[in-house]
C-alpha cells in the first residue's frame, strides 16, 4: 500500500514496526473472527486503521509515557507502542476479551513497554502519563473529566473524532489546541493542558 509505505518512510520508522504490523493483522483477523474485536479485518482495513492510529506522530510533539483510553483491538494505543517501544504505554480497556487480545499480542511482539489494564479510566490509580490518546470512546469533555487523575501537569491529548467535533469542542471549553484533518478523520490535539 503506497500510503502506508510513504507514512513510514515519513515517520522514519523501522522495519521492526512494519513486521510488527504484518504480526498485528494476522493475530488480529485470527482473533477477530472469534471474539468479534472489529467489524473490519480485511487487511486493507486493518492498514487502514493502522495508518490513521499513527498519523498524528507528523505534528504531535515528543511524549514518554501515554495512556489509550478504551484501546479495544489495538487502535491507537497498541499501534503507537509499536511504533516507539520505548515510550511506557497503558493501555486501558474493561472488556476482557480484548483485555486477553492486547496482551497476547504484546506477549507475541515482546514489547515490554505496555501495560494493559483491564480498568474502566477512571477506576486506574497510581499512574501519571504526558500524553492521552483516545479514539471513539466518548465526548471530549467527558475524557477530559475521566482522565484527570492519570495526567501528569502538562499532559497533552489526542483524540481521534469524527463529525461532531467542532460541538465538542464548544462544550468542553478548549482555548489551545490544534484540529488535524485527513478525510473523514478529525484528530484533536490539545497541547500541555
Amino acid at each position: 500500500m503506497i500510503e502506508f509505505d510513504k507514512l513510514l518512510e515519513e515517520l522514519n520508522l523501522d522495519k521492526e514496526f512494519n513486521f510488527r504490523c504484518e504480526t498485528f493483522i494476522t493475530l488480529l483477523q485470527q482473533w477477530g473472527k472469534v471474539h468479534n474485536l472489529s467489524g473490519r479485518l480485511s487487511k486493507e482495513d486493518i492498514i487502514e486503521n493502522i495508518i490513521d492510529s499513527i498519523y498524528p506522530l507528523k505534528f504531535i510533539n515528543s511524549y514518554e509515557s501515554l495512556a489509550d483510553i478504551g484501546t479495544g483491538a489495538g487502535y491507537p494505543g497498541l499501534i503507537l507502542a509499536m511504533a516507539n517501544s520505548k515510550v511506557k504505554t497503558y493501555l486501558i480497556e474493561p472488556r476482557l476479551k480484548r483485555v486477553s487480545f492486547l496482551n497476547f499480542v504484546k506477549n507475541s511482539l515482546g514489547l515490554d513497554n505496555i501495560e494493559v489494564l483491564a480498568k474502566r479510566v477512571e477506576d486506574v490509580e497510581n499512574i501519571k502519563v504526558d500524553l492521552i490518546t483516545s479514539r471513539a470512546v466518548t465526548n471530549t469533555k467527558l475524557l477530559l473529566d475521566l482522565t484527570q487523575n492519570i495526567k501528569k501537569d502538562q499532559c497533552s491529548y489526542l483524540f481521534y473524532k469524527g463529525s461532531l467535533l467542532n460541538d465538542e469542542i464548544e462544550e468542553a471549553k478548549l482555548n489551545n489546541y490544534k484540529v488535524v484533518n485527513k478525510e473523514d478523520r478529525n484528530y484533536l490535539y490539545i497541547e500541555g493542558k
